[in-house]
């Protein structure tokens, strides 16, 4: 089986442009190939994982990947999928979690001795002349066409700036530079992206002639990616100092039962024989998929040592047991009244709600406990010296929990 074949069999083809041409190119190791991130924020989060495991997957059959740090697009903001304007980023912002992507991304690409490349789409855009762009990349691009594109229709209501506008221009001269400077003859990207990434094939062939266009493959990752990541608290980061290890296996290891085989397909290096094995578990099997899944990703981001430490507290969570690599909340004297502090309060300062009124709520219905007992009254109340040593252990439903203690 090929790398192009395993990508088919774990779930991970949408849509593709040249099936025959992609499994040419992939499955001898001839691909250079990009994918885009967004330097919105300073870590990658779960999100962006599909990206990156595939990006590993293609470098090991022999590929060369090049991640492109959207530093210059990242001055304007991708509309799709967004209602609003992105806020504006500063440079300095953006030069700043660009640095912290190169080092998450070396978890999972190798950069030695040139196996991969990571860009700056600033290196280019920002030296653009803008009648020179006008004249030489204006002319291959309909507005009537671009208006039609779905990432540009979801926003026509709301209204869309012409800042945004220009944003699948700037995303196909990407390719045409990643073309012309690193031969780079593949892209990869969601379902969001199909509009922009065509855009990009086509100005290839019209600038350099259909013969520089046959290599120019657009591929359609799987949509599952987007809908990754996200928390009732936020999103789940890469970086340990926004999401503990614990807090990643946690939630992996939360995933639905129909959701985990899927994933485990999709974004873990087991072996395809083994993963097909799994197809007929149900029941509890289902929990020890969860477990497997949880320590395989989190040994891939935060290390093997790490995972095992995960996956003990969390075991150790159930059966009510040391989990000390459990995430803490520690409370100073500040946080007390009299010696004491409410359940309502505690929620709030664990971060396990945005507020009293939902912390009121989520005890009201019965999802909180402490130290394993559920917590009925709204007016509970916890002495310091009951919160001393270790703590307690805060549940708020199945998935979310803190130790408390006292500094």
């Amino acid at each position: 089986m090929g790398i192009y074949e395993e990508l088919q069999a774990r779930g991970l083809i949408a849509q593709v442009t040249d099936e025959a041409g992609i499994r040419e190119l992939v499955n001898n190791g001839k691909a250079v190939f990009y994918i885009g991130f967004d330097p919105t924020a300073d870590s990658l989060h779960v999100g962006h994982f599909m990206a990156l495991c595939l990006m590993k997957r293609l470098q090991e059959a022999g590929n060369k990947p090049i991640a492109l740090i959207g530093g210059g697009t990242g001055y304007i903001g991708d509309p799709s999928g967004r209602s609003d304007m992105r806020s504006m980023m500063t440079p300095e912002q953006i030069q700043h979690n660009c640095d912290c992507f190169k080092k998450q991304m070396s978890k999972f690409i190798d950069f030695s001795e040139g196996k991969a490349l990571m860009v700056n789409n600033a290196d280019w855009l920002l030296d653009l002349n803008y009648v020179e762009v006008l004249r030489e990349v204006g002319p291959h691009f309909s507005v009537n066409r671009m208006l039609a594109a779905e990432c540009y229709k979801q926003r026509m209501e709301k209204g869309l700036s012409f800042l945004e506008f220009n944003y699948m221009i700037m995303q196909a001269y990407d390719f045409y530079a990643l073309f012309q400077k690193y031969g780079c003859n593949l892209q990869f990207g969601g379902d969001d992206q199909w509009s922009n990434m065509l855009a990009g094939t086509e100005l290839i062939r019209r600038k350099l002639g259909k013969d520089a266009g046959a290599m120019t493959i657009t591929l359609l990752l799987n949509s599952e990616g987007k809908k990754m990541g996200k928390t009732q608290s936020g999103a789940v980061w890469l970086d340990e100092n926004k999401t503990t290890p614990f807090e990643f296996y946690q939630y992996w290891r939360n995933v639905a039962d129909a959701d985990v085989l899927k994933c485990i397909r999709m974004l873990t290096f087991l072996p395809l024989e083994e993963i097909d094995k799994m197809d007929s578990w149900e029941g509890a099997q289902l929990n020890t998929a969860k477990e497997i899944l949880a320590y395989e990703l989190t040994k891939l981001v935060h290390g093997e040592e790490e995972a095992k430490k995960a996956q003990e507290s969390a075991r150790a969570l159930f059966t009510q047991g040391n989990a000390a690599q459990m995430p803490t909340t520690e409370l100073g004297d500040a946080d007390f009244e009299d010696g004491s502090i409410d359940i309502l309060t505690m929620l709030v300062k664990a971060e396990l709600v945005p507020s009293k009124s939902e912390a009121r709520r989520a005890v009201q219905q019965g999802g909180v406990a402490v130290d394993g007992e559920k917590v009925n009254d709204i007016k509970a109340v916890y002495t310091k010296d009951a919160l001393a040593g270790e703590g307690v252990i805060l549940k708020k439903g199945k998935k979310n929990f803190r130790r408390i203690v006292v500094k």
